[in-house]
């Protein structure tokens, strides 16, 4: 919420940064340096918004190495400096806040390359170079003027109109340094601000661009959007401007409907949109928000019309569960358990939904559970998230279906225990029970007791399971070993 009845043109800063300790310490050393220190970027931006964060950026005309060791220096306690010499900044975390020291810059760019020229400057020449309006503004720390708002660009004007804009010329300001195309999306997002009309413009005309900049960077700020209220909302604008086509086109191809014979199929793009916002109502987990992103991707791949059925997409869960490494691999997301638990939901997505129109068995019902294993809530909340339609009343009567499905699943998990269930009959006792060897049967028969105890045949307890198995083995000619007879 922003401040009402205050001017901002005249806010007094003082008593806010005085709350800040360590800031006292900033304004002592670069007194004794003799460098002029200011607040600069989103600390100053989200302080006019009431909501001073604990990322500090401070700049100076000087120094922002010298300036950080010598703070370090003053502190009562001891403090480590992170220093970044090839850029010239430095960084120290104190009671929680971390302060980000640089010296005053200018910058100028080359085409092939979004790493810039940089040259000592002034305050004036600093606030030129940030991205956007919102983040040029700076508060003086020094006592000639302490408290004093610079801001020569109006980023005041532009909170209260809500709008993201470039100081400079916008085309300009994205060729320079296209990774700033993706963060305009991510404060339009987190913001809810909207995007004033030359600079999405600009956008548009410079998407291109963004190909000079690495994927590691496009993600970074791709997840801060996934983590936002409403990510639908960043979505459309990467896909309205033309940058999601670059760096995610699978993604991009969910969008359209087609139709023949008077039979068309949703417009899957949007429909992601919509479980995605869904499930953010339910979930602060990144990565089953990246499963709600990816839960339809291979539709466009499965796609097919059929004269009698109309269009379908049979098997796009596990064709889409196949694509999931590829992805993470191409946007430089981990190639680890986190991939694995996504690809997991994806293929698994629509089960329990199926679970919903079909008479539920015990024994469908084990196979979820144990197929799931410890995702099973986040795959219930994923599937849950996948119910809508511009039919609020059809919306309704399935998340009804599926409050009698999740209740019926938790009775037979509590009942029956199947979840990561192991049984209780090993290969090791297999094998000692009829005296064989390691082999292709042993492998056989311990499937058929899974699937036993699965279909609710027999429960996962040692005596009706070795009987089971006894019995199974005799079918197979294999002979009880008599001494082993409780092995």
């Amino acid at each position: 919420m922003l401040p009402g009845s205050e001017s901002w043109e005249v806010m007094d800063f003082t008593k806010n940064l005085k709350e800040v300790k360590v800031l006292t310490v900033v304004q002592q050393a670069a007194r004794a340096l003799d460098y002029p220190v200011y607040l600069v970027g989103g600390y100053v931006r989200d302080l006019l918004l009431a909501k001073p964060g604990k990322d500090i950026d401070l700049v100076c005309v000087g120094s922002g190495i010298t300036l950080a060791e010598k703070v370090s220096s003053m502190l009562p306690v001891k403090t480590k400096v992170s220093v970044y010499k090839k850029f010239g900044t430095a960084r120290l975390s104190i009671d929680g806040y971390e302060l980000e020291f640089v010296g005053a810059r200018k910058e100028s760019y080359r085409q092939d390359s979004r790493k810039p020229i940089v040259e000592d400057g002034t305050l004036e020449d600093d606030q030129r170079r940030r991205d956007f309006t919102i983040n040029a503004m700076a508060i003086s720390l020094n006592e000639i003027n302490y408290g004093e708002l610079s801001d020569p660009f109006e980023g005041i004007q532009d909170l209260k109109r809500k709008i993201i804009r470039t100081p400079l010329d916008a085309e300009i300001t994205f060729s320079d340094d296209p990774l700033r195309m993706m963060r305009a999306i991510r404060f339009a997002v987190t913001l809810t601000f909207d995007i004033e009309a030359q600079t999405f413009d600009a956008i548009v005309n410079n998407a291109s661009r963004l190909e000079i900049v690495s994927m590691e960077r496009i993600t970074e700020e791709l997840n801060k959007i996934i983590l936002s209220s409403k990510p639908s909302y960043g979505f459309k604008l990467l896909f309205i401007s033309g940058l999601l086509q670059k760096f995610f086109p699978a993604l991009a191809q969910l969008q359209g409907v087609e139709k023949r014979h008077k039979k068309a199929h949703k417009d899957n793009f949007y429909h992601t949109l919509q479980v995605l916002d869904n499930i953010c109502d339910s979930t602060d987990n990144l990565w089953l928000r990246w499963a709600a992103l990816l839960h339809d991707i291979a539709k466009p791949a499965t796609k097919r019309f059929d004269s009698q059925a109309g269009w379908t997409f049979h098997g796009h869960e596990d064709r889409g569960a196949s694509m999931v490494p590829k992805i993470f691999r191409q946007l430089r997301l981990p190639l680890n358990e986190k991939m694995k638990y996504v690809q997991k939901l994806v293929r698994l997505h629509l089960r329990p939904i199926a679970l919903v129109n079909a008479q539920v068995t015990d024994s469908a019902i084990r196979r979820l559970i144990y197929d799931s294993g410890n995702d099973l809530e986040d795959l219930m909340t994923l599937c849950r998230a996948d119910i809508t339609s511009k039919n609020h009343e059809k919306v309704k009567k399935y998340l009804q279906n599926f409050d009698k499905v999740e209740k019926r699943v938790m009775e037979v998990e509590a009942n029956d225990q199947v979840r990561n269930f192991q049984p209780v009959i090993t290969g090791e006792i297999i094998m000692k029970t009829f005296n064989i060897p390691p082999s292709k049967v042993v492998g056989e028969l311990k499937e058929s007791l899974k699937e036993a105890v699965l279909d609710g045949k027999i429960r996962n307890e040692y005596q009706p399971a070795l009987t089971f198995i006894l019995e199974l083995g005799k079918e197979k000619g294999l002979i009880p070993d008599d001494t082993a007879k409780n092995p």
